[in-house]
């Protein structure tokens, strides 16, 4: 038999042809992979496939070689990812609104290249990132590496914090640029941010990544290590609802028992619960970022929850619901 023109990668196409034509629900015959394997202009005998695919198995390759029918067929057992786990990716991708609609379609394209072309098709009718609300900083992807270059330098970094104005243009908050000390990512609220050491301040500060314009590595060295020793990242998301700051305070909830859910979905389970005065309502003490997000969080669940204490915090909130009142008069 002549040899083929592409014969030195003959064990290349073959695990190319099995990774993207079969999977569990499809195989191949011994003729069908010679077949394949002539497209590429690899010329091949059965014993050397034999001996090929033995090969593939000893590099980590799962090839099976089962019965079906008539037919002895070859395929792909398991992959590095389940098609259910890479739907779940292609599912968590769409849902980030911190990336771009390109590049959301971008990742998603690359993901369907570690599936065959059968479980890529379902893939494909999954992605439906259009139409979605997404930011339009294509920069991100650059954004995020630097802050973790920063962070593995031990370094500060500079950058514009931007903002939206009326006519619909990113701007600079301020002219000065930011300078602070990053220490950690997080993903809340859909949204990514930054969580870092403002030293002017003196106090842990909180950034939208996809809002960060011109980010820049200083040559300092990053401050506020002692306020990251007991830092609780989950505890600090938790309380800062919308990651919108303000004052962290300890405050009580009288809310209906059977809203108790609400406050251990929000929180957690550690926070402490004990009966109210008021049969089939609770006392529940939480330590939260009071501001105007928080209000409007207790607003839409309605009369089955009330802040009872500290007395500053409910003038607040009285106060927030009449300046409402007093825009519908």
């Amino acid at each position: 038999m002549p040899k083929g023109t592409n014969q030195k990668l003959k064990l290349y196409y073959l695990s190319k042809i099995l990774l993207e034509e079969t999977d569990d629900d499809h195989g191949l015959t011994m003729p069908e992979i010679l077949k394949e394997l002539e497209k590429y202009g690899v010329s091949a005998d059965r014993k050397s496939i034999y001996t090929d695919i033995d090969a593939l198995n000893d590099i980590g390759l799962d090839v099976v070689g089962e019965k079906t029918g008539k037919n002895f067929c070859y395929h792909i057992g398991s992959r590095r990812f389940e098609l259910a786990e890479l739907k779940l990716l292609v599912d968590a991708i769409q849902s980030f609104k911190f990336i771009t609609e390109k590049k959301s379609n971008a990742l998603i394209k690359k993901l369907t290249t570690l599936a065959s072309n059968y479980e890529a098709i379902q893939l494909e009718r999954q992605l439906s990132v259009s139409g979605r609300i997404k930011t339009m900083n294509e920069s991100i992807y650059y954004t995020v590496d630097e802050i973790h270059n920063a962070i593995a330098q031990n370094r500060k970094i500079k950058f514009n914090y931007m903002t939206w104005n009326t006519d619909k243009k990113l701007v600079p908050r301020k002219k000065e640029a930011y300078v602070i000390s990053p220490w950690r990512l997080t993903w809340n609220d859909e949204n990514y941010y930054l969580i870092a050491y403002d030293s002017d301040a003196g106090i842990i500060k909180h950034y939208r990544v996809d809002k960060m314009n011109k980010i820049e590595i200083l040559d300092d060295k990053r401050e506020g290590k002692e306020h990251f020793k007991a830092f609780d990242l989950a505890e600090y998301t938790n309380r800062a609802f919308g990651m919108f700051g303000g004052e962290a305070t300890n405050v009580t909830l009288t809310i209906k028992d059977e809203m108790i859910g609400v406050l251990l979905d929000r929180f957690g389970k550690e926070i402490m619960i004990k009966p109210a005065k008021k049969k089939g309502w609770s006392d529940v003490r939480v330590e939260v970022a009071v501001s105007e997000q928080f209000f409007g969080w207790l607003f839409g669940l309605g009369p089955s929850i009330k802040i009872s204490a500290p007395a500053s915090v409910v003038k607040a909130y009285k106060e927030e619901l009449n300046n409402l009142l007093d825009l519908y008069k």
